[in-house]
C-alpha cells in the first residue's frame, strides 16, 4: 500500500477481514466491522490469526518497506507495531537485517 492510499481504499482492504475468509478461518469472533478487536492469547489461535493476516495483507513475492507494512496492518488494528512484531516473531514476515524491508515468508 502506498502512502497516498485513500480512506475508502483502506476500508475496502479491511473488508477482506469482515467476510467469508475470516469466518472460514474460524476467526470471526476477533473481528468487528472488518477491524481486529482483540489478539488471541492462546498461541494456536494467535498463530491462526497471524497466518490469516499474512495471507490477506501481504503478497508472497513482494518486498515491503516498513511504512507499507505499518499501513497494511493499520487497516485492521491500531496497534500495528505489535502485529508487525508478532508476524516477525512467528516467522510469517521476514525482516531485512537493517530493518529497512519486509517480505512475507512461505506459509504452509
Amino acid at each position: 500500500m502506498s502512502a497516498d492510499v485513500s480512506q475508502a481504499e483502506a476500508e475496502a482492504d479491511s473488508s477482506v477481514h469482515a467476510g467469508s475468509s475470516v469466518q472460514a478461518a474460524g476467526l470471526a469472533a476477533f473481528f468487528t466491522g472488518g477491524r481486529l478487536t482483540t489478539v488471541p492469547r492462546k498461541p494456536a489461535r494467535r498463530e491462526q490469526l497471524l497466518r490469516h493476516l499474512a495471507r490477506t495483507l501481504f503478497e508472497a513475492d513482494r518486498r515491503y518497506s516498513e511504512r507499507e507494512v505499518n499501513e497494511a496492518l493499520l487497516t485492521v488494528h491500531d496497534d500495528f507495531p505489535a502485529l508487525r512484531r508478532y508476524l516477525v516473531e512467528a516467522k510469517l514476515l521476514t525482516r531485512d537485517k537493517d530493518g529497512s524491508g519486509y517480505q512475507r515468508a512461505a506459509i504452509g
